[in-house]
């Protein structure tokens, strides 16, 4: 009895209290694992403005990249066709001229990114050919066109004052013909990249056609105390001399020098382009050249946005984003000119038309009863604009400002062809033309339903990745075909 009785002070103590079983935090799995425990929970306030402006960013990004893409091949497909047309062995294949420039203030890379992105997936889409004159420099492609101009002026007979060395191209082009082979007949002509590349362009057409063969004579140099100030472009070639140098070599007694001379060094090439023919201010009294045909080679322009600086972040972020519309208006002038028949000469719409002449002293004076001396209806002045000078004239207010500021002095001599006006020569600009595409909505819509059908019938016949498998590890519908690893490749050794 004595063992089943309990003290009283350990009866009098109160039960220790159970503690609770503990709930085993997350997956058991995973804390075996070492991997913490994942709550769901809405992230803070920091994180959800990041990851909205970073998701509604590389949305916007994707669907734009996402349209461009359609878009591009929507106008390849319009022109596909062309690539599957046969050509004859004794037939050149189509060519244009593609004319690009640096932009005002930056590099050439990016009018070359802008051709190989917007441009080239049309043309090689079209199978066409192209030649590319890039510009460095503000006039270089108005050297190169006028240039060209000049070589096509000798070729129709026009005689030069120095006999020049026959050209390369022209020495192949008498190979190709004694072969039989003939130029392609289909529409060609020149696509010019840039408001600033089309001002030059237009420049150097005319001096080509207005200018003389030959470069014009210097100026003579005036001798006077600020003759080097006035005239920094014209350099004495004795400059370099000292005094009595100078002296001697223009008496023809030059002392003669025991020591041997070291090898003269070789000429530096031009830093700059060919200083031009003739200036816009003559073409009016400049005449024209007898072998110019009656319309000139069409040409065609491209639009091509280009701003810079720090400030104008929000739009060039919103160009960035919005590249499918860019992309969209320059496949449709591509194709309209891959896919043109004909072409159409450049208009001049009438600026103004007035009875008095506004350059005459005598305009402002009236007869005796108030009224002009000139008869009411008649036109005496008027202004016109030639279509050529109003393309794409609103990416000049995004240059750089370098395209706008004035020479230094020591660049007196240099030719600012972008930051001029656009002269046009009436002779030159009514023979100017541009392509026409005849095709309207309907037939391009119908033309690429064809294309999209062929693509699709060729998806059809073409095996998919788990047919070719079954083909190359011979468990296709031909069992007798070789397996893959004992030939090399897919299919007979006669295939």
């Amino acid at each position: 009895m004595t063992d089943n009785v309990k003290p009283a002070a350990e009866a009098s103590r109160p039960p220790a209290s159970v503690a609770p079983a503990t709930k085993a935090e997350g997956n058991p799995a995973l804390r075996m694992m070492g991997l913490p425990r994942i709550r769901a929970k809405l992230p803070s306030r920091n994180w959800l403005i990041f990851l909205s402006i970073t998701g509604s960013f590389t949305t916007a990004l994707l669907y734009d990249r996402n349209q461009k893409r359609k878009v591009q091949k929507k106008w390849c497909d319009l022109v596909s066709h062309l690539a599957r047309e046969t050509l004859p062995i004794t037939q050149l294949p189509r060519r244009f001229t593609i004319f690009l420039a640096a932009p005002p203030g930056d590099g050439l890379r990016s009018a070359r990114e802008y051709f190989q992105e917007y441009v080239k997936p049309v043309l090689v889409a079209a199978a066409v050919e192209w030649d590319v004159v890039e510009g460095r420099r503000e006039g270089d492609v108005r050297a190169g066109v006028a240039e060209r101009v000049r070589k096509l002026r000798r070729k129709y007979g026009e005689k030069a004052p120095v006999e020049l060395e026959e050209p390369q191209e022209d020495l192949v082009q008498a190979i190709q013909e004694k072969a039989g082979i003939r130029p392609s007949s289909d529409l060609e002509g020149d696509l010019v990249i840039g408001r600033h590349t089309w001002k030059e362009y237009v420049r150097g057409l005319q001096e080509g056609w207005l200018g003389p063969l030959h470069p014009p004579d210097p100026p003579p140099i005036v001798a006077s105390a600020g003759a080097s100030a006035s005239e920094p472009c014209l350099e004495d070639p004795t400059s370099d001399l000292t005094g009595e140098q100078a002296t001697a070599s223009e008496s023809g007694n030059a002392p003669v020098s025991t020591v041997p001379s070291e090898p003269p060094p070789s000429p530096p090439k031009p830093v700059t382009p060919i200083p031009p023919y003739i200036s816009p201010s003559q073409y009016s009294s400049s005449p024209l050249a007898s072998t110019v045909p009656g319309t000139l080679q069409p040409a065609m322009a491209l639009p091509f946005p280009h701003i810079l600086g720090i400030l104008n972040t929000p739009i060039r972020t919103y160009r960035f984003l919005t590249q499918r519309h860019l992309a969209n208006e320059v496949g449709h002038i591509v194709a309209d000119m891959v896919l043109a028949g004909s072409t159409r000469p450049f208009t001049a719409e009438l600026d103004f038309a007035s009875s008095i002449d506004p350059d005459s002293s005598s305009a402002s004076l009236s007869n005796g009863e108030g009224q002009s001396g000139v008869r009411e209806g008649a036109v005496i002045a008027s202004g016109s604009r030639w279509e050529q000078q109003g393309m794409y004239v609103d990416e000049e207010k995004e240059w750089h400002k370098s395209a706008r500021k004035p020479n230094a002095p020591e660049e007196e001599c240099k030719e600012r062809v972008w930051s001029e006006d656009m002269v046009i020569d009436e002779r030159i600009g009514q023979r100017m033309t541009t392509f026409v595409n005849s095709m309207g909505p309907d037939e391009r819509s119908r033309r690429v339903a064809e294309e999209h059908a062929l693509q699709a019938a060729d998806r059809q016949h073409k095996p998919g990745w788990i047919e070719t498998i079954k083909l190359w590890t011979g468990f296709g519908e031909n069992d007798k075909r070789v397996k893959g690893w004992e030939q090399g490749s897919v299919g007979n050794e006669s295939d």
